[in-house]
């Protein structure tokens, strides 16, 4: 499933080379959410990781976005695990960033996150 969603670039992270075939980057986006503010950590991956280097921290970005979820048993109890994990980012002004080849937007306001799926809508009951 894939969705975008626009923020400012609350904390960028070092890479970090988890093993000899893998590297990840994160980083948190402040998400303003009525009067709540949201923080969701991203992350990417392989030669993803370099997305960040243009961009800073307080910066207003669009980041486009895989959800995959998994579960995983450990000592008889199942966990689950979530994963947001960015391919894309762009800068949200119009003056800049522009890689997807549509037109930029002047960003949002203090409104409330807008996803939007490439999927047409599934089963969800929310």
């Amino acid at each position: 499933m894939s969705f975008d969603i626009q923020g400012k670039l609350h904390e960028i992270f070092a890479e970090n080379q988890v093993s000899d075939k893998f590297r990840k980057r994160e980083f948190v986006l402040e998400i303003p959410d009525g009067s709540y503010t949201q923080y969701a950590k991203f992350q990417l991956t392989q030669d993803k990781c370099s997305l960040l280097d243009q961009f800073q921290k307080g910066q207003e970005v669009k980041v486009s976005f895989n959800l995959s979820g998994k579960p995983f048993v450990k000592n008889g109890e199942t966990l689950y695990f979530t994963n947001l994990q960015a391919w894309r980012l762009e800068a949200a002004n119009a003056g800049g960033g522009n890689f997807g080849g549509a037109p930029a937007s002047a960003p949002a306001q203090a409104q409330a996150p807008t996803f939007y799926s490439s999927e047409a809508d599934n089963d969800l009951p929310f």
